[in-house]
């Protein structure tokens, strides 16, 4: 029997402050990072296990501490029971009674928790030779469903509706799959949108983006109206009417300014206004979505579980869903998110706006089209168009599409040499880059 020998942490950070890459009204100078671990294995075939948290930079090394405090709970188990069935982990660490008293399930612990268990599903899906999209698209429905954890969930979801939800979607799923290998899955880019960027920069990237094949993109709004109104008609104008244009607050106002703010935009015909307010308010969501109809509502990239999910969709907050792979506990709270919102027939379109997201969530997509719902009706995953070069398995973009992954795994493995250049603080990009900042100082 295989064992994880294991459980291996690096603070990777990278210096996208610099040019303003990721820049919005909340997070003025992002250093996107990743609280990165690998699975280490005894097994002949050499196969290891990938994961991460995203963070923005200071603070990653807590949310590496995290991923630390699990270690011995990883560290020589059985490899073929782990793959076999991730979702033991998963209960497993979700509801350790010490670890739940810092959550429970929610912030930087639930985070490790995530990134532990999908470093688990990367390791069996390179076990099974297949990318993650098709190891969870070929299961069985029964055991996808005891993947999952339905506490708190039955008075929205049972775990047998879940099972017939996905008994439907393996109706037609061999010629889903092969459409979605030969076109690929929707995609919409923020990268023209970033509030730090120019009007110059934001024309050129806009145009760019649409010649490129992308039929929606997002904007960065929130720090100050007068500009925003001038960027969304700089943005509106190179992009022409027949393309989407989404909005994105990233949390910066309270509900009444939200509305305000969303309504003096509408001349621009924003197709959303994402994170409009504080994740953590549902009714606030609600209201702010009556009020600015027909403009759609998004969130959930900053939803700490599945329970915030769930009520969201139960009080009718959102039009939108937007999972992210790395917030919650990983694949198997995300495949109860992907079927909760397909019990309220509402899209998933997954954040995707940081270091290693768009390798995730792709799968997750993917499986929610040829599994689930079986529609990209309206359905799009977000794309950013930097360090996916640090990627083994990179996503690949084509025609405004997301390529189907072909690679085993769950393309979260980053190259031996941007993990040497870009730990923090010891590697040497930071250690060249601190001796800088010391030697300015003197």
């Amino acid at each position: 029997m295989n064992r994880i020998t294991a459980v291996d942490t690096y603070d990777i950070r990278f210096p996208t402050s610099r040019e303003l890459d990721g820049s919005d009204a909340m997070n003025p100078d992002p250093d996107y990072s990743a609280a990165y671990v690998v699975l280490r294995t005894d097994a002949a075939d050499g196969h290891e296990g990938h994961g991460f948290a995203f963070t923005i930079g200071r603070g990653n090394e807590v949310q590496v501490a995290a991923i630390d405090a699990l270690r011995g709970q990883v560290t020589g188990r059985s490899v073929e029971e782990l793959c076999a069935d991730p979702g033991t982990l998963s209960r497993e660490l979700t509801g350790d009674s010490q670890l739940r008293w810092l959550g429970p399930e929610k912030g930087v612990m639930h985070m490790a928790i995530g990134a532990v268990v999908n470093a688990v599903w990367d390791l069996a899906a390179k076990r099974a030779a297949k990318p993650l999209w098709r190891l969870l698209a070929d299961a069985e429905p029964e055991w996808i469903v005891r993947q999952i954890d339905f506490r708190y969930l039955t008075d929205a979801l049972t775990p047998e509706e879940a099972l017939e939800l996905l008994r439907r979607g393996r109706d037609g799923a061999d010629e889903r799959s092969a459409e979605l290998r030969s076109t690929g899955y929707p995609a919409y880019t923020t990268s023209p949108g970033w509030l730090g960027y120019d009007d110059a920069k934001l024309t050129r990237l806009a145009t760019e983006a649409v010649a490129d094949g992308f039929r929606q993109i997002k904007l960065k709004v929130g720090a100050d109206l007068a500009d925003d109104i001038r960027r969304c008609r700089v943005a509106r104008s190179a992009i022409g009417p027949g393309i989407r244009l989404a909005l994105d607050a990233n949390q910066r106002w309270d509900v009444a300014e939200a509305i305000r703010w969303t309504r003096a935009l509408t001349e621009f015909g924003p197709y959303w206004i994402e994170e409009p307010t504080s994740p953590d308010d549902i009714l606030g969501h609600a209201a702010i979505r009556e009020a600015v109809a027909p403009v759609k509502v998004a969130t959930g990239e900053h939803a700490h579980n599945r329970v915030v999910f769930k009520q969201l969709l139960q009080t009718g907050a959102v039009d939108i869903v937007q999972l992210d792979a790395a917030r919650v506990g990983g694949v198997n709270e995300n495949l109860a998110i992907l079927l909760l919102a397909a019990k309220f027939g509402v899209p998933v379109c997954p954040h995707a706006g940081g270091v290693g997201l768009c390798e995730l969530v792709q799968h997750l997509s993917m499986f929610d089209y040829v599994a689930v719902t079986g529609t990209t009706e309206n359905r799009v995953i977000e794309y950013v168009d930097h360090l996916h070069d640090h990627f083994l398995d990179p996503v690949v973009i084509r025609e405004g599409h997301y390529a189907a992954p072909t690679a085993p795994g769950f393309s979260a493995a980053m190259r031996p040499e941007s993990l040497a250049r870009y730990t923090f603080p010891d590697g040497s990009y930071w250690t060249t880059a601190l001796d800088e900042e010391k030697g300015h100082a003197a």
